[in-house]
């Protein structure tokens, strides 16, 4: 009976493209019949403890063992026989989880650009195989029915591109990533046909999932290409500066310099160009503190660009002379592989240009891409290089959700599919309202019921359905100290309806940056439809209304919209926000929240 067995990866690897990943040992028997087997031997290591050992423990707790459950399957018979028995189907929990916890954990910050050198260091060692894939042992575990991530990475090939957002992208996806080894000369056409047979057999697997398909430089052209060939699956590609302006790059004419270049003076190479392809500030401030004071900041920066920069010479070993010249090879003929099919990419395209990019015209392409495809996103961020995903100030999941690019399905849900902000989100929002919040001063105060007013928010139930109706005394400016209130003192996320323009995309440009609008998206921000707000309040959230729309922030009538929504709210906790600005006399904003009962 044919089995197919997966297993974690360690340290880096998992060879073999056609086996779906897991990090849980999993036994599946592909035969017609439809009994389940698991394979109980010894014969199978864990970290250095059989299976068997580890049964009897009770702490395989991450494989398909746990404590105190029911082992059946097969076992030993005797001279390499195995004997069947039943598996009972609920003899495994399911120990995926369905949804993260509000301010989650996501990682960010706690690696550098100095991880990527040093796995880059490890990762390289030739061992004469193809082209791979792996999954990285930092993406964890993803929640249930997350859709599959693939990474195509740049010219240096390595595949750990993603280093700094791996944690958090394994929370929401299946990450995987492309390593094409140092002195591997496969064409790119060959490449294109790995990273294709990949996607074709997870759309065969889940065909009712997308495909994220993440490439940078280099990669974004091989992104393109297999978007190309396969405009029936629902793919989402998510290009950083990709790399189909090679042919307009400002370092065109340097390039057949290289060729005559002296062997002893390459290893210089390198670690010029990366001073090129990425800002060495921006790299080195990842994990600093903006709150800190100046003189700590800089004293921080010193010591990381100190402890980075040494790092910078294993740059020669990664692209060595041979190398870089074929990649470069390669480059020319990705894009103008890409080029020539962009008419064909029916897919979703998230383009990530860079304003201090000093390799490619970056700025330039991302408007060419926007008016070439179909259903292409553009967000440009000025004061970063090439390197954009290895530099500070990108968040790849937060722009992700930010540019509703992020679902389980072929529609895009924003109830179902809603990802609720981490903490180093919350941070980065309270820094970028930090100045309105202190304009507004604002303060909060909430009705018991007994009807005693006290400071706070303890008179807001903690559980939903909660609905709160306000209207905007001054545009809506007091709902961002709003919101943060929610968070943190009640560790509650107000899901906001929010005008359907800010979703229609007619506000952007080719030079669209992360802007408020998209921050109003990562921190739960919903279009405002009657489906969104029943659906809403059948999950038990907390849902904010502001009923009057653009019409009543301009100060129209209001009294009309608040009465009938209390019309048609009785059973539910409906909560009448009255906002009351500071006078010049007054630094509070009075926020009390009066409880109506149907």
């Amino acid at each position: 009976m044919p089995l197919a067995v997966t297993s974690l990866a360690l340290p880096y690897f998992v060879t073999n493209s056609e086996v779906r990943l897991r990090s849980r040992v999993r036994v599946q028997s592909l035969s017609n019949d439809r009994e389940s087997i698991i394979l109980s031997s010894d014969s199978i290591p864990v970290k250095g403890t059989s299976i068997e050992e580890k049964e009897k423990n009770g702490d395989l707790v991450d494989g398909f063992v746990r404590k105190g459950e029911k082992r059946d399957g097969l076992v030993d018979g005797g001279n390499g026989r195995l004997k069947y028995t039943r598996v009972e189907k609920k003899r495994v929990k399911d120990v995926i989880s369905n949804d993260l916890e509000v301010l989650w954990d996501d990682g960010y910050g706690t690696k550098t650009v100095r991880d990527y050198l040093e796995g880059a260091k490890e990762i390289i060692k030739p061992d004469g195989g193809p082209p791979r894939w792996f999954c990285p042992v930092e993406c964890g575990q993803p929640l249930k029915d997350s859709p599959i991530l693939l990474f195509c990475p740049g010219i240096d090939g390595v595949g750990l591109g993603l280093t700094l957002h791996h944690k958090a992208l394994g929370k929401v996806f299946e990450v995987r990533c492309l390593h094409i080894p140092v002195y591997d000369r496969t064409p790119f056409e060959g490449l294109v046909k790995i990273v294709e047979k990949t996607v074709r057999l997870e759309h065969a697997l889940s065909p009712n999932k997308p495909i994220y398909l993440v490439g940078e430089s280099f990669g974004g052209c091989l992104a393109l290409a297999v978007a190309a060939r396969n405009p029936q699956i629902d793919l989402v590609l998510i290009l950083a500066n990709p790399a189909t302006s090679f042919n307009r790059s400002q370092l065109q004419p340097l390039f057949p310099l290289l060729e005559a270049l002296p062997d002893e003076l390459h290893s210089a190479v390198p670690y010029l160009l990366s001073f090129v392809m990425g800002d060495p500030v921006k790299m080195a401030t990842v994990n600093i503190e903006s709150k800190l004071p100046p003189r700590l900041q800089i004293e921080q920066l010193s010591n990381n660009l100190t402890a980075m920069l040494p790092s910078l010479t294993g740059l020669a070993d990664i692209i060595p002379k041979d190398t870089l010249l074929w990649k470069l090879k390669l480059l020319k003929s990705a894009a103008a592989y890409a080029n020539s099919r962009l008419h064909s990419v029916k897919a979703e395209v998230l383009v990530l240009s860079s304003g201090k990019d000093q390799m490619l015209p970056s700025g330039d392409e991302s408007q060419r891409l926007k008016s070439s495809l179909k259903n292409c996103t553009v967000r440009h961020f000025k004061e970063n290089g090439h390197t954009v995903l290895l530099e500070d100030g990108v968040n790849l999941l937060t722009v992700i959700k930010g540019t509703s690019k992020y679902r389980r399905s072929r529609r895009l849900d924003y109830v179902s599919n809603y990802v609720p902000p981490s903490m180093s989100e919350f941070k980065r929002v309270s820094e970028e309202v930090g100045l309105l919040q202190t304009a507004s001063s604002a303060a909060m105060f909430s009705t018991l019921d007994d009807g005693k007013i006290v400071r706070g928010l303890d008179g807001v139930p903690s559980e939903g359905p909660v609905l709160l109706v306000g209207y905007h005394m001054l545009l809506g400016l007091e709902l961002p100290s709003l919101v943060e209130a929610f968070l943190r003192e009640k560790n509650i996320m107000i899901r906001g309806m929010t005008h359907p323009m800010a979703f229609s995309g007619r506000l952007e440009n080719s030079s669209s940056e992360f802007a408020m609008t998209d921050w109003m998206k990562v921190m739960g921000a919903v279009p405002v439809t009657a489906s969104n707000i029943y659906r809403l309040l059948s999950t038990n959230s907390h849902v904010l209304l502001y009923p009057g729309g653009a019409r009543e922030a301009f100060h129209y009538k209001v009294c009309q919209a608040l009465l009938l929504i209390s019309s048609f709210s009785v059973g539910l906790k409906l909560y009448i926000l009255v906002v009351i600005f500071p006078s010049q006399s007054s630094n509070i904003c009075f926020v009390p929240f009066f409880q109506m009962r149907g």
